[in-house]
């Protein structure tokens, strides 16, 4: 039956479009109100928010769930993220807990060498993140380096006297 639209194979075309439309309109609106950290900074719990959220909304887009209640969960998924951010900047233990912990890669002129396997980063992967965050080639002139919760590796370098 043909209808104002075409086939029903281009009426449901037309609707997976529309439906595209909005939940890209939907996923801006989550993100703007999830804040700019979940595009900046990237944590573990950034990702798997960012994860959730585009594996949720695509449900709505493909009609594999009913549209609003993927608007829904995406909307509640934006909402817990915002609130663990929230208290995990008032209680640092949880924030620990919820995004991780800086570890020691190189300190006292050593590389720490358990936390490097432990972690899985090599002594080329600490010195091209040293040439690229500090412009410097050589590990002596650093005081401490840390493997950073959102996987960046940050240098402090020695006071020169």
């Amino acid at each position: 039956m043909e209808s104002l639209f075409g086939s029903g194979e281009e009426l449901s075309m037309v609707q997976m479009g529309m439906r595209a439309f909005i939940m890209f309109m939907v996923a801006l609106f989550l993100v703007r109100l999830g804040g700019i950290r979940i595009l900046g900074r990237k944590s573990g719990v950034d990702f798997v928010i960012i994860i959730m959220l585009g594996s949720v909304l695509a449900r709505g887009i493909v009609g594999a769930s009913p549209f609003m209640s993927t608007v829904f969960a995406g909307a509640v998924m934006i909402m817990v993220n915002k609130i663990l951010a929230q208290v995990s900047a008032r209680l640092p233990y949880l924030g620990n807990l919820v995004k991780g912990k800086p570890a020691v890669l190189y300190k006292n002129d050593q590389i720490q060498w358990d936390q490097m396997d432990r972690l899985g980063v090599s002594r080329t992967d600490l010195l091209t993140s040293l040439r690229l965050e500090t412009h410097s080639k050589h590990l002596d002139e650093v005081d401490i380096a840390f493997m950073e919760p959102n996987g960046r590796i940050s240098f402090t370098l020695k006071t020169k006297a």
